[in-house]
């Protein structure tokens, strides 16, 4: 359960934005759209290598710079 202590006198729109901000950061949405279908484990880490291929390219071309 997420809970968010509003302090007195606080706009009840900054206490929404930190309770969606935790919300996020548990990932329970994301969750949900992985399990809407399921994807073989060859295919999600045949994403995860193409991922990392590209995020070493992307660091490799700033330490280029």
């Amino acid at each position: 359960m997420i809970i968010v202590p509003v302090k007195e006198g606080e706009n009840i729109e900054r206490a929404l934005k930190k309770f969606k901000r935790k919300f996020e950061k548990t990932g329970v949405v994301r969750e949900l759209r992985e399990r809407q279908a399921f994807t073989k484990f060859s295919v999600k880490r045949r994403e995860q290598i193409k991922k990392a291929i590209y995020i070493q390219k992307l660091r490799r071309e700033e330490e280029d710079v």
